[in-house]
């Protein structure tokens, strides 16, 4: 039986991720001696990459778009904030270096959940700090090939990932 590429499969793929088209700028590569593997369907990516996999099975190659809409959206605002300089102080000490415009802090937001920020600017009590995507308002091109597809064990299915070889490991 072959088996395609759906919910509670464990895919095994390869992939080329460029900016805007097949030809634009490579953001990521990612061969067979490490390839990806998920869980299908559990909603860890975007909805339109895992839309453009469904039912493809082991050999079979892809190449997609994504808009930035469908992608990381696009760049808001909102996602820019200033925040006490306070907060990176650690046992009463500012880690200048971290501090650093360009450098990006992996911070909690109000559920607790990791949150990468790029800091902006520093000023002299408050950080200015962009919580958007690093690919928000980019399309996006996506090109690859499968290379494995199987059942998800009970446990990687309960759990919501995979384990094991390449995949997560408790």
């Amino acid at each position: 039986m072959i088996m395609k590429v759906g919910n509670n499969k464990v895919v095994t793929l390869t992939y080329e991720l460029r900016q805007k088209s097949a030809s634009g700028e490579l953001i990521q590569k990612v061969e067979e001696d490490k390839p990806f593997v998920y869980l299908f369907g559990v909603g860890g990516l975007l909805p339109k990459f895992e839309e453009s996999l469904q039912g493809l099975q082991v050999g079979d190659t892809f190449s997609f778009g994504l808009t930035a809409d469908e992608a990381y959206g696009e760049m808001t605002d909102e996602a820019i904030i200033d925040l006490d300089k306070s907060i990176f102080m650690v046992d009463g000490v500012i880690d200048q270096d971290l501090l650093t415009v360009g450098n990006s802090i992996t911070m909690q937001d109000q559920h607790g959940n990791p949150l990468d920020g790029v800091v902006v600017e520093v000023g002299d009590h408050t950080v200015k700090m962009d919580f958007n995507h690093p690919l928000a308002g980019e399309s996006l091109h996506f090109s690859g090939a499968i290379l494995g597809v199987r059942e998800a064990s009970a446990e990687e299915a309960a759990h919501r990932h995979v384990h094991g070889p390449h995949g997560h490991h408790h």
